[in-house]
């Protein structure tokens, strides 16, 4: 599966961090249904690579299911036995370098033209550019002028407002944890995060002409 041309067409990539890992399979559970299927797992989540194992052997190949917030050698080590399809860093930890050996697609973090570079240069399949709002979308456009081939996704504070905006920057996905998980991450209604996410998905699907 081409994961670049996957998340272009999906647009939207679930960041997932709740307080336990039945909570997160609950949450990937209401998402896939609402239609959000490329989805991340952070390890902050307590038993994160517990629920990603979970998932993975749950969905078919057709729901992505990656993992982020991946440090250390020994957590791409981890996540790529519990079958995780991607690793997502905040920067370019060791755990990135360990995860681009495995072989382990990488969506790995940067901020600065610097780090964009650097992070392409290590072997990533694509830059997750984060905190993504100090700068907002017009960065993106700013980036894209000297490289404009760089896959760059948006993390960090997008919400369904601002996520076409990124979009139409240049940004080929966004990421979003908090505007699109709200409360379900601690026991909040299910039935409002697929109310948000579908809000999401409408916001990011150009309208029929």
């Amino acid at each position: 599966m081409d994961l670049l041309a996957e998340l272009r067409r999906r647009k939207v990539l679930a960041i997932i961090r709740t307080d336990d890992p039945d909570r997160a399979l609950e949450c990937i559970h209401t998402l896939v249904e609402a239609g959000i299927t490329a989805l991340e797992v952070s390890l902050t989540t307590p038993g994160g690579v517990e629920a990603i194992a979970k998932a993975r052997s749950t969905y078919d190949p057709s729901i992505l299911i990656g993992a982020g917030t991946v440090i250390t050698p020994s957590q791409a080590d981890e996540v790529a036995a519990a079958g995780a399809g991607f690793a997502v860093t905040p920067a370019i930890t060791r755990g990135a370098h360990r995860s681009v050996e495995l072989g382990l697609p990488l969506l790995c973090g940067a901020l600065t033209p610097t780090e964009v570079v650097a992070a392409l240069d290590l072997g990533a399949t694509a830059v997750k550019i984060f905190p993504a709002k100090v700068y907002g979308p017009s960065y993106f456009r700013e980036l894209r002028a000297p490289l404009p081939d760089a896959p760059l996704i948006a993390v960090g504070g997008v919400d369904a407002e601002s996520a076409p905006e990124y979009l139409a920057a240049g940004a080929l996905a966004v990421g979003v944890a908090s505007p699109l998980l709200g409360n379900a991450a601690t026991g909040g209604p299910q039935s409002e995060l697929a109310t948000r996410a579908k809000s999401f998905l409408t916001a990011v699907t150009p309208p029929t002409p």
